[in-house]
């Protein structure tokens, strides 16, 4: 048999659960764990501030704006840069300018190179300055003046300078392996115009004729051998005030009975000159038919 029991027969039962406290657990982190998390939330806050320090000072010092960095400005034709600028890398660009009134200085430990490329990627055009000099390459090669006249060109065919004038200043002059064409030919004032070939022949030719002329001076023509004038269709002219033949070799007379023709010169009124066997006498005045 079960005996039930009602709290009015257990009193003591009921002062024993009301005189016990309920428990209270803690949650969250203490001791030497929390002093943990602290030290590192101040680290990062620490690192934050040195980082934030550092990054203002690289933009103060690179002088970062909205425009640009530095000397570098963006505008909205391109890069503008300011002051000396150091690439060391190739540069490509469609165009270089300096500021206006402001020269633009290009300057290479080595040398500069311009290279101008077609659209499959092959040399056409080469400028290089470099320590053993200026060299370029190309089809053509033009210098002009400011006012767009052709000073000088250069291709495989000719070389063709546009001056008024050329002056070669070297001591040796002007040395050529081939023919010149040009239409004068003239030394500088008060000094001496020499034509000469050292070891082979020197031609002048002329369709309609070669001059020659010395106003204030001498002209003079030196050969080792000896020197022919000859004129196929025409004549030659001799217009002096006086005419001098030096160092002739005088005649003497032959005792032997072998005698050879001689001819005496005759001079015409007009300056011309022909020969006519010589006699006893003069023998011109028969032959002055040759003066008409």
């Amino acid at each position: 048999m079960v005996r039930m029991m009602t709290q009015e027969q257990c009193p003591h039962r009921n002062n024993v659960q009301s005189t016990e406290k309920p428990q209270v657990y803690k949650v969250g982190i203490y001791g030497w764990r929390k002093r943990c998390l602290y030290f590192f939330v101040l680290l990062l806050m620490i690192l934050i501030l040195v980082n934030l320090a550092l990054t203002i000072w690289i933009l103060k010092v690179m002088n970062f704006t909205i425009d640009g960095m530095g000397n570098l400005r963006i505008t909205e034709r391109g890069l503008k840069l300011e002051g000396d600028s150091e690439f060391l890398k190739p540069l490509y660009a469609k165009e270089i300018q300096s500021r206006p009134g402001s020269p633009l200085f290009l300057q290479s430990s080595k040398n500069i190179s311009v290279n101008i490329v077609n659209e499959k990627q092959k040399l056409v055009s080469q400028l290089v300055a470099g320590s053993r000099g200026v060299s370029t390459m190309g089809k053509m090669l033009e210098v002009k003046s400011s006012t767009g006249k052709l000073l000088f060109s250069a291709d495989d065919h000719e070389v063709v300078v546009g001056a008024d004038r050329l002056r070669v200043l070297g001591a040796e002059g002007a040395v050529f392996s081939s023919s010149v064409e040009t239409p004068h030919v003239r030394a500088e004032p008060f000094k001496e115009l020499r034509l000469e070939s050292p070891t082979r022949s020197l031609y002048m030719e002329a369709p309609k004729g070669v001059k020659i002329e010395a106003d204030a001076g001498d002209f003079q023509v030196t050969c080792r051998t000896d020197l022919r004038l000859e004129s196929k269709d025409g004549e030659i002219s001799l217009d002096a005030r006086k005419i001098k033949l030096l160092r002739l070799p005088e005649g003497k007379a032959s005792t032997s009975g072998n005698r050879q023709t001689v001819f005496e010169v005759c001079v015409c009124p007009n300056g011309k000159l022909f020969l006519s066997q010589a006699g006893t006498g003069s023998t011109c005045q028969i032959r002055n038919n040759e003066c008409t």
